[in-house]
C-alpha cells in the first residue's frame, strides 16, 4: 500500500500553532478527567482516506499520511506510523512537540505499557474497531468518552461531506441488488443472525449498487446501514444525499433513516443476534447494541469478501478500464521523454492526469499521484506541494504512482523512469532489475487455492533479498471495482491475514527499492487472479496471475544480464502486448514512440 493522501512539506511551519493545538486538546482533557487522548487518522467509518471534517490527526499535529495514530497526554505527544510515513512523519512534525515511533516495531500498546501505567487514556468510541481497542487496553486503561475533545478544540472543523448519492449501473454493477441482498442474508440465517451492521460505506456501495461523491478520490456516499435475515436493508444516510431517482433505484426493500435514528433502530434489536465486524466497525456499535439488549456476534462483515471477487462483468470492466487508462499512460510516458527534464513533479502529475481527463468514463484520480524525482522519490508517500515541488533534472530517476477511476473499474500503477541523457548508473540499474525481477515473478505464479497474501510475499522480495536490500512496505493490496483503490479483506504482505486468495479477486503487484536522499524504485501492475488450467498429475486447483495494466517498463533501467532467458521473454511478450493492444489507439506519434518502447530487449 504505497499512496498519499495529503502533501509532504519540508519542515514543520509556525510551531506556536501546533503548540496552541496541542494545548487547547489538552484543557479539554483535563475538563473530562482523563490523563490523555487517543487520535487515530480514521473517521466513523474507519477508512483510509477522509474528508476534511476527518483531519483530525492532521489538525493536532500537521502529519497527513494515510496511517497513524497520536497519543498525547498533559506531558508528551507521540505519533505512531508505520515504515511507508516516517520520513514524512520527520519532515512534517514539530521535534521539539512530537516524538515519532516506527508503528509495528514500537507498537502504541508498549508505549501506553510503559508511560501510561495508572493513567486514564481517552477515546472517542466512533473512532475505532473493537480489535484495535483490545490491542491498545493491554496497555493502559482506556476510557470511552461520550463527546470527542479534540473536536471541542477544533473550532474551525469543516463540515461533514453531502454530496449526492448515485446508481452505479447494471451494465457496470454485473448484479442487481437484490441478488446481492439475498446472498448476504442466506449468511446471517446460516449462523442464526438477525441483522448485521455495516459500517464500511465501501459495502454499502457494493451491496445497494450506489456511488458518491464525499470523499476526493473514492467515489463513496458516506454512511451506515444495517443488513437483515430477510434481504431488507435500513439506510443511515443524510436526505440531503438521496434523491427520489436515488430512493427509487433502491426499492422497497431499502428503508433510508437520517443518522439521528441510528441509536432508536438500534435498541429495536434487542434480544437478537447482531453482526458485527470487529476489525471495521466501531466500538461505539456494539455498546449500543450491548445496552439495548442485543447479543453482538463477532463475525466477518457478509459483504467484504464478496465484493473482493469481482463478477464476470467487474471483470471485463476492470480490462476495459485498464485499456483506455494504458492510452493516457502512452501519451504520458511519451511526453515525459520528450518533455520532462526542466519540468517540475507536479507539473508531469498534472500532464498524466489532462490525458486521463480525455479519456471516456473517467471519473477522478483514484489518489493523488505520488510524482517524485531523484531524492523525492525515496519518500515512499511523497507527494510534490508548492514548498517541495522541485525541477525534474537530467540523468535522474523518476517515480510516478497514479491511477484513475473510471465508472466500470480503479486503476493504480507505477513506473520508475529514467531521465536521460546519459547512462543510468550500473547501481540503480541492478538494483531496478532485482525490483522487475521480484515483479514478474509475483505475476507468472501459479499457486493452490488457499494461499494467502502472506504465503506468497517473499516471492516479490527474493531477489532483493539475494542483494541484502527490501523494502518497508507491502507488496500489493486489493483494488475495488469503481470503489477504492485500498481493498480488503486480501493483501500480499508479511502481515496480511490468512485469508485465501480467491478468483476474481483484483491484487496489486509492486515491490521497491528506496535509498534515501538518492531516488525511489517501485513497479506496479495490477493482476486479476484467475483459475489456472490443469497441468498433468494436477491433484489440486491452481489459481493465477491475468496482469491487467499495459505499460512499457523503462529499459534504460534494466540490467540485462541480471536477467534470465524466462524473463527476458516474459518482459518481450508483454511489450509485445501492450503494442498490440494499445497502439492501435494512439496518435501516430505516440504509437511510433510505443514501438521503439515495446521492441525486443538486446544484448
Amino acid at each position: 500500500m504505497t499512496h498519499a493522501v495529503a502533501p509532504t512539506p519540508t519542515q514543520p511551519s509556525d510551531p506556536d500553532r501546533w503548540n496552541g493545538r496541542l494545548q487547547a486538546l489538552r484543557r479539554e482533557l483535563a475538563r473530562d478527567g482523563v490523563d490523555g487522548f487517543l487520535v487515530p487518522r480514521g473517521d466513523e467509518y474507519l477508512g483510509e482516506y477522509v474528508p476534511p471534517s476527518g483531519e483530525r490527526l492532521a489538525w493536532i499535529s500537521g502529519f497527513t499520511g494515510s496511517a497513524g495514530l497520536a497519543i498525547v497526554t498533559a506531558t508528551q505527544a507521540v505519533l505512531f506510523t508505520d515504515g511507508r510515513y516516517t520520513t514524512q512523519a520527520a519532515a512534517q512534525l514539530d521535534a521539539g512537540l512530537w516524538q515519532i515511533r516506527h508503528l509495528i516495531e514500537e507498537p502504541p500498546q508498549d508505549w501506553l505499557a510503559e508511560h501510561a501505567a495508572g493513567l486514564r487514556i481517552g477515546f472517542d468510541p466512533w473512532l475505532h474497531p473493537q480489535s484495535v481497542i483490545d490491542r491498545l487496553g493491554a496497555g493502559a486503561t482506556l476510557v470511552p468518552l461520550v463527546a470527542n475533545p479534540l473536536d471541542a478544540a477544533w473550532k474551525d472543523r469543516p463540515a461533514p461531506p453531502l454530496a449526492a448519492a448515485v446508481p452505479q449501473p447494471a451494465e457496470f454493477a454485473g448484479r442487481d441488488s437484490a441478488g446481492k441482498r439475498a446472498d448476504a442474508a442466506a449468511v446471517l440465517r446460516a449462523a442464526g443472525e438477525a441483522a448485521a451492521v455495516l459500517a464500511d460505506p465501501h459495502s454499502i456501495a457494493w451491496l445497494l449498487n450506489i456511488r458518491g461523491g464525499d470523499l476526493e478520490h473514492t467515489p463513496l456516499a458516506l454512511g451506515f446501514a444495517l443488513l437483515r435475515d430477510d434481504a431488507s436493508v435500513e439506510l443511515f444516510m443524510a436526505p440531503e444525499k438521496l434523491d427520489e431517482a436515488v430512493r427509487r433505484h433502491l426499492g422497497n426493500a431499502v428503508v433510508a433513516h437520517p443518522p439521528s435514528a441510528l441509536a432508536g433502530q438500534l435498541a429495536k434489536l434487542a434480544g437478537k443476534r447482531v453482526r458485527i465486524d470487529p476489525d471495521i466497525t466501531p466500538v461505539w456499535f456494539a455498546g449500543s447494541l450491548v445496552e439495548a439488549g442485543a447479543r453482538v456476534q463477532a463475525g466477518e462483515d457478509p459483504c467484504r469478501l464478496p465484493r473482493a471477487c469481482k463478477n464476470p462483468v467487474e471483470q471485463a470492466g476492470a480490462r476495459a478500464a485498464h485499456r483506455r487508462d494504458a492510452l493516457a499512460l502512452a501519451r504520458f510516458l511519451a511526453w515525459f521523454d520528450a518533455q520532462a527534464v526542466g519540468q517540475t513533479e507536479m507539473r508531469a502529475a498534472e500532464a498524466l492526469l489532462a490525458f486521463r481527463r480525455a479519456l471516456p468514463l473517467f471519473r477522478a484520480e483514484s489518489f493523488p499521484a505520488i510524482s517524485g524525482a531523484g531524492e523525492n522519490g525515496a519518500i515512499i508517500h511523497y507527494r510534490a506541494t508548492e514548498a517541495t515541488d522541485r525541477a525534474i533534472g537530467a540523468d535522474e530517476a523518476y517515480l510516478i504512482d497514479s491511477g484513475g477511476q473510471f465508472t466500470d473499474g480503479t486503476t493504480d500503477v507505477t513506473r520508475t523512469l529514467w531521465t536521460g541523457p546519459g547512462p543510468a548508473p550500473s547501481a540503480l540499474r541492478q538494483r531496478y532489475t532485482r525490483v522487475l525481477q521480484g515483479h514478474i515473478s509475483l505475476a507468472v505464479l501459479r499457486f493452490p487455492h488457499g494461499i494467502a497474501g502472506a504465503h506468497i510475499d517473499a516471492v516479490a522480495r527474493a531477489p532483493l533479498w539475494q542483494a541484502g536490500l527490501d523494502y518497508d512496505h507491502g507488496t500489493g493490496h486489493g483494488i475495488g471495482s469503481f470503489l477504492s483503490v485500498h481493498e480488503g479483506p486480501v493483501s500480499i504482505s508479511r502481515a496480511a491475514k490468512p485469508i485465501a486468495i480467491q478468483p476474481g479477486m483484483i491484487l496489486s503487484d509492486e515491490p521497491g527499492y528506496y535509498l534515501p536522499g538518492a531516488y525511489g524504485i517501485r513497479i506496479e501492475n495490477l493482476l486479476l487472479v484467475q483459475e489456472a488450467a490443469t497441468q498433468p498429475d494436477q491433484r489440486k486447483k491452481f489459481l493465477e496471475f491475468e496482469t491487467l495494466t499495459l505499460a512499457p517498463y523503462d529499459r534504460r533501467l534494466i540490467a540485462l544480464s541480471l536477467l534470465s532467458p524466462a524473463e527476458r521473454g516474459w518482459i518481450d511478450a508483454y511489450h509485445a502486448r501492450v503494442l498490440a493492444e494499445v497502439g492501435p489507439g494512439l496518435e501516430p506519434e505516440v504509437a511510433a514512440w510505443l514501438r521503439a518502447a515495446c521492441a525486443p530487449l538486446e544484448g
